[in-house]
């Protein structure tokens, strides 16, 4: 066994030990209540007055139930630690914080919304003691990350989280281009 999954393994157990071994339903993360839908579609529609309520309200739909179809394919059993373990040893097939990111701007971005845009967002980037996050940005078209609302369904284990990100308190975001950019610059010349 390398040195890497030997760090792996012990990383795995001793978040076992800190977690006490919790986990979510073998079902996955419960689906969305209606009213749950209806906050994000407020939220993302209080953006601006020029935020088509219909588009507002389909994304905030596709938001929680595809983060819920991803938390299925997924295999979502764990808290969020546990499974990026499970991932990296091989055990599950998905579910870092960039694939929940990428694959829920994907199917978002399917929408070709006339009035909202995407945004990707790294937090963490600067610190060497605690993993990157990922996240998905949604926004009115025009506006910055920073005016936009966080759709996170990694932190809550397929439960999708969301906020609008001045108000995320967990997290100082980033915008995901500008980290790359500094992790090139950063780069040794070969």
């Amino acid at each position: 066994m390398t040195i890497r999954k030997v760090a792996v393994v012990l990383s795995f157990l001793a978040i076992m030990i800190v977690c006490g071994c919790a986990t979510t339903s073998p079902d996955g993360p419960p689906m969305a209540e209606k009213q749950q839908i209806e906050a994000l579609a407020i939220g993302i529609q209080s953006l601006g007055g020029d935020v088509d309520p219909e588009e507002a309200g389909r994304a905030a739909r596709i938001a929680f139930e595809y983060s819920h179809q991803l938390a299925l394919e997924y295999q979502i059993t764990d808290p969020p630690l546990i499974h990026n373990t499970k991932v990296n040893l091989g055990l599950r097939p998905r579910g870092l914080c960039y694939q929940w990111a990428d694959d829920i701007e994907a199917r978002l971005r399917q929408e070709d919304f006339r009035t909202l845009s995407l945004h990707r967002a790294i937090a963490n980037a600067d610190n060497p003691f605690v993993i990157d996050h990922s996240t998905t940005v949604i926004g009115r078209r025009g506006d910055t990350l920073f005016q936009g609302i966080v759709l996170d369904p990694w932190r809550q284990g397929g439960v999708l989280f969301w906020s609008p990100i001045r108000a995320d308190k967990r997290y100082n975001w980033r915008p995901r281009a500008e980290v790359f950019e500094q992790r090139r610059r950063q780069r040794p010349e070969p």
